[in-house]
């Protein structure tokens, strides 16, 4: 089965609350017959896009191959957070890489936060963008945990936006009984994240970049030969003969290269979107923050700017996505409130996006050419916008942030074959099992 289309109908947006409060841009034709550009680009999500928009704007020619629409994917449903560093913490990432390396990847991901920020500014993306996102403790060894951490990243990063709070404070902020403390990161944001899908695409094709909307890319080879053009990306109705390939395409990637399959999963999650709330949303969050918990199956959520709780939880590793999403997410919605359980719930939806066994992104030199990035771990906004424009650096000759990215080790999951998703879901159903008994 093809995750393009598992659940989704061809060349059509997810029925989601994001869906339904933006301007969608007029699809984009087909690839049709043959075309040449300098670079090939498969995937139209927050990663492919910032590839060709900083492409096109360096002056290349630049072809779009997205299988549905851009922003179709996890970069047009996930919980639209813009975080800070990189999804592993410091301390362990000092731990894998040493603290040169991990220093470097700290700073790369306040790069990140600030390439979004930038782009936002600079293609006046209408994407609701806040500061604030706070972290949530579920008990008080998680809430010294990241007391820890708040006071690691001011002394040895100078990270001094961060605000440490107990429990007491925390409740003040999210009126939560299940949380105990935390941090707030003002550092950090939210924003809605199809608009900032399609103001990237926006932005790349007033930059000169064309996209190709409803074109599957079913392979692609090199050329050999000394008059052969480089490599050719095949679609079912026609090809790209181009001198670079990039690969953006995450958790939908599918058989178009092994070896990144072997260490990047893709996995579903789901998000339900309220009715809108009004005066009761101040028992949600008395602040326009964002908050994602301590679980090790996150919960995540925020205020829409119609005052709608956006809350995305449970996870699933098959093909198919469950026949009651919004069941799925009503029960850990109301574990957080429990106040909320009889409230309607008018959009719920699912996404698929790809993790890796570090949770760090996967990014790779596949062939001469040829370049790959994902398995962002939920982490996607900033670090997929900014592995985008690395791989465009690598283009143009700059290629020192990418080998910095790319030298972060990346196992393979374990039964990289056929056995890979339920030997995943063993997994994660255990950490499951340690969050509900507090372990």
């Amino acid at each position: 089965m093809n995750l393009l289309y598992a659940n989704d109908r061809r060349g059509t947006y997810p029925a989601s609350w994001y869906a339904a409060t933006v301007d969608t841009l007029a699809p984009c034709p087909p690839l049709k017959g043959e075309a040449r550009a300098d670079v090939c680009v498969v995937g139209g999500g927050y990663t492919g896009l910032s590839a060709a928009l900083h492409l096109a704007e360096a002056g290349y020619s630049v072809r779009v191959l997205e299988a549905q629409r851009i922003g179709f994917g996890a970069s047009g449903r996930n919980g639209g957070q813009l975080g800070s560093g990189q999804r592993m913490y410091q301390d362990d990432l000092e731990k894998l890489i040493g603290t040169d390396a991990a220093s470097t990847l700290w700073q790369m991901g306040e790069e990140a936060k600030d390439l979004v920020k930038g782009l936002i500014s600079k293609h006046d993306i209408e994407c609701h963008y806040k500061p604030g996102v706070a972290w949530t403790a579920m008990n008080a060894r998680d809430m010294a945990h990241m007391h820890d951490y708040a006071a690691l990243l001011a002394e040895r990063y100078g990270y001094d936006h961060i605000t440490t709070m107990d429990a007491d404070a925390m409740r003040g902020l999210c009126p939560s009984p299940a949380y105990h403390g935390g941090m707030l990161d003002m550092g950090a944001g939210h924003l809605h994240p199809l608009a900032y899908a399609l103001g990237l695409g926006r932005a790349a094709m007033t930059a000169g970049a064309v996209i190709h909307e409803g074109t599957e890319v079913h392979g692609w080879e090199r050329g050999s030969g000394s008059n052969a053009h480089p490599i050719t990306v095949k679609t079912g109705h026609g090809r790209v003969v181009a001198d670079h390939l990039i690969l953006a395409c995450n958790g939908y990637l599918g058989t178009l290269d092994q070896k990144t399959a072997a260490r990047v999963m893709p996995i579903n999650n789901f998000i339900a979107a309220t009715e809108p709330l009004g005066d009761q949303a101040v028992r949600v969050l008395t602040k326009d923050i964002a908050v994602a918990d301590s679980k090790f199956v996150v919960n995540y959520f925020r205020l829409s700017h119609d005052k709608r709780l956006l809350f995305g939880g449970g996870e699933s590793y098959g093909y198919r996505f469950p026949r009651d999403i919004a069941a799925v997410v009503r029960k850990p919605m109301t574990q957080i409130f429990p106040h909320l359980r009889d409230v309607k719930i008018d959009y719920a939806w699912g996404g698929t996006l790809a993790i890796t066994r570090k949770r760090m992104p996967y990014l790779a030199r596949l062939a001469p050419g040829v370049l790959t990035a994902s398995g962002y771990s939920g982490h996607g906004v900033g670090t997929a916008t900014h592995a985008g424009k690395l791989m465009a650096d690598v283009i143009t000759g700059h290629s020192a942030g990418f080998d910095a990215m790319a030298a972060v080790p990346a196992p393979v999951f374990p039964g990289a074959g056929g056995m890979r998703a339920p030997l995943l879901a063993l997994a994660m159903s255990w950490f499951a099992l340690r969050d509900r008994i507090g372990m």
